[in-house]
């Protein structure tokens, strides 16, 4: 399995901005569909965006004209933007992705890699 690897959290006040990325840490033929989840401390890991091999995007209610996924496929690199943020969107955030790899002589897909988490904190 490709362990994927998030950037970009930290602290921020309310209604300020981050961007996180997320990229494979072994060198991949490409990234395709990417979800992006966060997990608040007592919660369920709930998904928040997704992007498809084709740009095609989707986001939870919570997250709609707030968030925005996008992707850099010369990178190879899934981005989170996120701006306007509430003390309510703190929480780990964790990459999931499906990507294509090439390996003793083949392409190999690998679907589900996680990452660790990059912790995103909204506070005054």
């Amino acid at each position: 399995q490709v362990q994927v690897v998030e950037s970009g959290g930290g602290l921020v006040q309310p209604g300020g901005s981050l961007r996180l990325s997320c990229a494979a840490s072994i060198s991949i033929f490409s990234i395709n569909t990417v979800n992006w989840y966060r997990q608040a401390a007592g919660n369920q890991r709930e998904l928040v965006a997704t992007i498809s091999s084709n740009g095609a995007t989707n986001y939870a209610d919570s997250v709609k004209g707030r968030f925005t996924i996008s992707r850099d496929n010369a990178k190879n690199t899934v981005y989170l933007q996120m701006d306007g943020l509430k003390p309510e969107d703190t929480a780990v955030y964790y990459c999931n992705a499906d990507v294509v790899y090439y390996r003793d002589g083949g392409y190999h897909t690998s679907a589900g890699n996680w990452g660790r988490g990059t912790q995103v904190t909204v506070s005054s």
